[in-house]
């Protein structure tokens, strides 16, 4: 069964990996812009680090897996606390959005929950919005519930499209905060984030519309191959194959095709 990974940081894995996850099925990834495991100095930093990911992850997941690699890019909300770093970055970031490859905005939202991450979360809504560009949300690890309301208010607030907008790294506590919403809802396979059995839980529970799975494969502790298990996983609880592939291809699928540069075909 195929596969399509909405939040793999492939930057961060050998191109072992990338071969693994393309024999376990996964033909397409999405890889978001996020936090590079220490926090940068330079707006500089982010460029190359923009360029990388856009031009060479994508060349590269061609030639190690023979897979479909796209990018979304957007200031990370942990850096956006560094304000006059983040401002020169938000300056430059639509001349990124408008690249070939980049299906999407993302990662943005919330890390302490600060006025600084407030306004940069504000202010890419709205570039994503203008471009009509699909939106990765990050929830916080932190005081993810009331981070996850303010999410939801600050979405409404803007008056922003929400069926363009995925709300991920959701968890048993914030749910039923994003399902208030229309925007759809992601779950990251991944320690500390939740795992595979309570996340089938999850959707045994509410229902395969609009949601999606995804590894936030990185440096840490983590797993490419976290979706394909989780497929795996949902076949062996006795989930039709028809509900699994929602799950896996067709939602991700479906989210991704709002935008322009997304050129998978199933």
């Amino acid at each position: 069964m195929r596969i399509i990974d909405p939040h793999m940081h492939m930057v961060s894995r050998s191109a072992d990996d990338y071969e693994r996850a393309r024999r376990a099925g996964v033909e397409c990834c999405i890889e978001p812009a996020f936090w590079s495991g220490t926090d940068k100095q330079h707006a500089g930093s982010f460029f190359d680090y923009f360029e990388h990911i856009i031009e060479f992850e994508t060349e590269r997941a061609k030639r190690s897996g023979g897979m479909d690699h796209y990018v979304t890019i957007g200031l990370e909300p942990k850096e956006a606390n560094y304000e006059a770093m983040a401002e020169s970055v938000l300056e430059r970031l639509p001349e990124y959005l408008d690249r070939e490859n980049v299906v999407g905005v993302g990662e943005i939202g919330y890390d302490q929950q600060t006025e600084a991450e407030d306004r940069a979360f504000r202010r890419q809504l709205h570039m994503a919005e203008e471009r009509e560009l699909p939106v990765i949300v990050h929830t916080p690890h932190e005081n993810k519930p009331s981070g996850t309301e303010r999410i939801v208010d600050v979405i409404e607030e803007e008056g922003v499209t929400q069926e363009r907008i995925i709300i991920d790294h959701n968890t048993e506590e914030t749910i039923e905060t994003s399902l208030r919403t229309d925007c759809w809802i992601g779950f990251t396979l991944y320690p500390g984030k939740i795992e595979v059995d309570a996340a089938i839980d999850l959707l045994a529970e509410y229902g395969t519309d609009k949601m999606l799975f995804n590894s936030a494969a990185d440096w840490d502790p983590s797993d490419p191959l976290a979706v394909p298990k989780a497929r795996d996983e949902m076949l062996d609880r006795g989930w039709s194959r028809d509900e699994v592939r929602k799950v896996v291809l067709e939602n991700p699928y479906e989210f991704f095709s709002q935008s322009p540069n997304f050129e998978y075909e199933l």
